[in-house]
C-alpha cells in the first residue's frame, strides 16, 4: 500500500487551474523528486499533502486512510509529516533551540531530547555552533537547521520544497550529501520538488514531471529521460534535437520519417501518415569528418553553425537541411579540428530516436 496517493487531485485560485486531476503513488521508503519549472504547481502540490490547502476537489489519502478534509484532528496528521520549505524558516533563537523544539511541543522528556538534537547536530556537522543565534549563520546553515528540525522528529513523511533552491554550489553539495544520508540512515519516505533534473536524478528512485499543473509523466528515471510521452516532457528533460516529421513508411517496425526532404529510420509502432516528432539526444549523435560505414542507420552530412563549450565537453549545433545538436567530448573535437562552417557527418542509430506523436501521446 502506498504511503501517498493523490486521486484527481484539483486545485483553483479564482480562475487558475493551478493542478489538475493529479494521480500519484509514492510508496514507504521511496524517495519520489517533482521536477518541473517554476509556476508547475510543485509547491501547491506539497502543501496540499501536508494539509496546510484544502484542495478544490479530489482525495490525498496517507498509509490508506483519506486525509483531504479529514475529520481527524490536523495537528495529529501533521505530526506523521515534517515540511522543509524552499526559504528556510529558523527562529530568533539559539541552534540547539531551533531543532528542538518541535520535540518540546511534543512534549519529549528533556534527556530525550538533548540526546536526539546532539546527535543530529553531529550529523549535519553544526555542534560547534549550538549556542549560536541561528539567524546569524549563513542560507545553507539555516537550511541544514531547518532540515535538521525536519528529521529530527523521525517523521513518516518528509517533504521538501526546493531544497537547496539559491543556494551556492558548495552549500547545495552539503546539504544533497544531508538528504542523502537521512535516506540511508532512517528509510524515509521523501517527496521533493525541484526545477534541477539532476539533482532529483541524483537523489530520487522515481520522478513525476509537473508541467502545467498537471503530472505528464512519472516513473523510474531512464524510463522518463529516454522515453519522454510527449513534446513538453521531452524538451524538460533535455532532449535538444525534437523533430517534425511524417512516417512514410512502415516495416517490422523500423520507420521511416519524413523531415525536410530528408529521411529518419527510427523503430517505432506509429502508423504511416501520423505527423511525429524524432527524438534524439545529443550524446547519441556521432560526428565525423569524413562518411563511414557503420551500423547506423542514419547519418547526415551537416554543417557547423556554432560550438559551445561546457567544461570538458562541447556542444555542436549543426545545419544538417534540419537543425540537430551533437554532444562531444573536449578531445575529439579537437582531435577532428570542429570550427564553426566546417562539414562534418553526423550518425546515430534508429534505437536512438524515440518517436512520439505531434498530438502527445508515445505511440511507442
Amino acid at each position: 500500500m502506498p504511503l501517498i496517493e493523490t486521486a484527481d487531485l484539483c486545485q483553483r485560485y479564482g480562475e487558475n487551474d493551478i493542478l489538475q486531476n493529479v494521480n500519484l503513488k509514492v510508496e514507504q521508503g521511496e524517495v519520489f523528486a517533482l521536477i518541473g519549472p517554476t509556476g508547475a504547481g510543485k509547491t501547491s502540490l506539497l502543501r496540499l499533502i501536508n494539509l496546510l490547502d484544502l484542495p478544490t476537489s479530489g482525495e490525498i489519502y496517507f498509509d490508506g486512510t483519506s486525509i483531504a478534509g479529514s475529520a481527524r484532528p490536523t495537528i495529529e496528521l501533521r505530526r506523521r509529516m515534517a515540511f522543509v520549505l524552499q526559504k528556510p524558516v529558523v527562529f530568533n533563537m539559539s541552534v540547539y533551540d531551533n531543532i528542538a523544539c518541535g520535540l518540546k511541543w511534543r512534549k519529549e522528556n528533556k534527556g530525550d531530547i538533548r540526546g536526539k538534537v546532539d546527535g543530529i547536530l553531529e550529523m549535519v556537522a553544526l555542534s560547534g555552533y549550538k549556542d549560536r543565534q541561528a539567524r546569524t549563520l549563513s542560507g545553507g546553515e539555516m537550511q541544514m537547521i531547518a532540515i535538521a528540525r525536519a528529521i529530527v522528529s523521525e517523521p513518516e513523511l518528509l517533504l521538501m520544497d526546493e531544497p537547496t533552491a539559491n543556494l551556492d554550489p558548495a552549500s547545495a553539495a552539503k546539504i544533497e550529501a544531508l538528504i542523502t544520508d537521512t535516506i540511508h540512515r532512517y528509510n524515509t519516505t521523501i517527496i521533493m520538488s525541484t526545477h534541477d533534473m539532476f539533482q532529483g536524478q541524483r537523489l530520487a528512485d522515481r520522478v513525476g514531471v509537473l508541467l502545467n499543473g498537471q503530472i505528464q509523466q512519472s516513473g523510474y528515471w531512464r524510463q522518463v529521460f529516454e522515453s519522454p510521452r510527449n513534446e513538453g516532457v521531452a524538451t524538460f528533460v533535455g532532449v535538444e534535437n525534437i523533430i517534425d516529421g511524417l512516417v512514410a513508411s512502415s516495416q517490422d517496425k523500423i520507420v521511416t520519417i519524413t523531415v525536410d526532404g530528408s529521411v529518419i529510420e527510427a523503430v517505432s509502432d506509429s502508423a504511416v501518415g501520423v505527423e511525429v516528432c524524432a527524438c534524439i539526444r545529443p550524446e547519441d549523435i556521432t560526428l565525423a569528418k569524413s562518411k563511414t560505414s557503420s551500423s547506423a542507420r542514419n547519418s547526415f552530412a551537416g554543417r557547423i553553425t556554432r560550438i559551445v563549450s561546457f567544461g570538458a565537453l562541447r556542444r555542436i549545433e549543426l545545419d544538417c537541411g534540419f537543425p540537430l545538436v551533437a554532444l562531444v567530448t573536449k578531445r575529439s573535437a579537437e582531435e577532428m579540428e570542429l570550427d564553426k562552417g566546417k562539414q562534418v557527418y553526423a550518425s546515430f542509430k534508429a534505437t536512438g530516436v524515440h518517436v512520439i506523436s505531434r498530438q502527445g501521446n508515445d505511440p511507442d
